[in-house]
């Protein structure tokens, strides 16, 4: 019983991950093609608020519920499929890091540039262009985390 508990919550925490990664780099971008610096201000402001809720929560659930599955079954932590999908994990995590950091500076250059009435600096494009390559890595990485989890392959 609880191994499916656990189960569940690792495929729904990396499900909930992928989504919200996904959904955020579909508005952010959606919204700064539309050069409408009160939906940027407005959708910069909701992705932050989305990796609170969303993105953080599941980034520490997923491993977490990953590694204690590892530990019950008392699976080789040297398993290749193991490192292979936490290294992936580390690399989607620490470029996710990055961009939330730009995240942050963005929602707060673009609710100024609102507030004032004026476009969006140039220090801001170039973040939103880090931003968005920055997301590439990081979720092909999530995807092919998942991939990883769900096939299991010997890597050597």
């Amino acid at each position: 019983m609880w191994w499916l508990v656990l189960k569940t919550c690792h495929v729904l925490f990396a499900m909930l991950y992928l989504g919200t990664g996904l959904g955020s780099a579909y508005y952010k971008l959606r919204a700064f093609a539309s050069r409408d610096v009160r939906a940027i201000a407005f959708v910069d402001n909701e992705i932050v608020r989305a990796d609170w809720l969303f993105t953080v929560p599941s980034g520490i659930v997923m491993p977490a519920t990953g590694a204690t599955m590892v530990y019950w079954i008392k699976l080789p932590w040297t398993t290749s499929w193991v490192l292979v999908a936490f290294s992936l994990w580390t690399v989607a995590g620490l470029s996710w890091m990055w961009a939330a950091w730009l995240q942050i500076k963005m929602k707060t250059w673009s609710a100024q540039a609102a507030q004032d009435g004026k476009p969006l600096s140039a220090e801001y494009v170039r973040a939103q262009t880090l931003w968005m390559w920055l997301g590439i890595p990081a979720f092909l990485a999530a995807v092919a985390t998942v991939a990883v989890m769900v096939s299991k392959p010997t890597f050597w």
